[in-house]
């Protein structure tokens, strides 16, 4: 009886313990991520100093945009896609501004197959969809190809913010919200009021092409027409070299995306 008391006691000490345990370690798996972290060099292009400042930069324009900004470098990825390695990235770690799997825009290069691609998930994927992380992507891959890493990277950083501050559907490039451009047109805007001021202050003129001219005399005798030029125009064939568009990563979470070469 007394066996079969302590037997007992021993499995209900064996479970108490199990249930104390079973939380910290949950805990302590999901402090393992830090999501203050946001540059991920593991391939090592950049120096102490170019990696801290990329760390500075993400912080403030994360806090602007409550958004994690991320970097991330690989040499390879485990026969993955690197579009799939990112799927899983966002899965494995739940990176986020401010809760696991937030607002998160990510840009990953892998150096083995020179692979370069950026995913926008919650707000940035509304925000960073496809089209925009195309032109991104775009802008960059030229100091990725010289391998100009730094640059490239502040570069992500500083148009992704840019770029969240239009709403949803609209180009980011179109002219008219360049600022030189409506400078331009403002001083169009006021030299043709002025010259317009200009030319009516100074009286009606009344004599036109038509004032001598003999209506009944005057006949158009013959018309021909002359050849003169073909024009030819040229379109860039597009490059087959980059793939556009999200999906939806194995965890269930869907982003928006663009990849390519570099």
């Amino acid at each position: 009886m007394v066996e079969k008391w302590l037997q007992n006691q021993s499995l209900f000490c064996c479970f108490f313990v199990f249930l104390l345990l079973l939380p910290f370690g949950t805990v302590a798996k999901g402090q393992s991520f830090d999501r203050n972290q946001y540059i991920y060099d593991e391939a090592q292009l950049l120096t102490a100093k170019e990696k801290a400042n990329l760390q500075s930069q993400a912080s403030q324009l994360g806090k602007k945009r409550n958004t994690a900004f991320i970097v991330v470098t690989v040499n390879g990825t485990d026969g993955k896609t690197l579009k799939r390695y990112v799927e899983d990235f966002y899965d494995k770690y739940a990176p986020g501004y401010d809760q696991p799997h937030g607002n998160t825009a990510i840009l990953a290069i892998d150096m083995q197959k020179r692979n370069v691609y950026l995913a926008g998930f919650q707000k940035a994927e509304k925000y960073l969809d496809d089209s925009r992380l195309d032109q991104i992507r775009e802008k960059i891959t030229p100091d990725l190809s010289d391998g100009n890493y730094f640059q490239a990277f502040s570069a992500f950083l500083n148009t992704s913010d840019e770029y969240m501050n239009y709403k949803p559907g609209v180009n980011p490039e179109n002219i008219l919200f360049k600022w030189w451009f409506q400078l331009a047109a403002a001083l169009v805007v006021a030299g043709v009021v002025v010259g317009l001021m200009a030319y009516r202050s100074g009286g009606r003129v009344t004599v036109n092409a038509g004032t001598y001219l003999n209506h009944d005399q005057s006949r158009v005798l013959s018309h021909y027409d002359n050849y003169i030029r073909t024009i030819v125009t040229k379109v860039k064939k597009p490059s087959n070299n980059s793939s556009s568009g999200g999906g939806i990563s194995s965890g269930g979470h869907s982003h928006s995306g663009s990849g390519g070469k570099f």
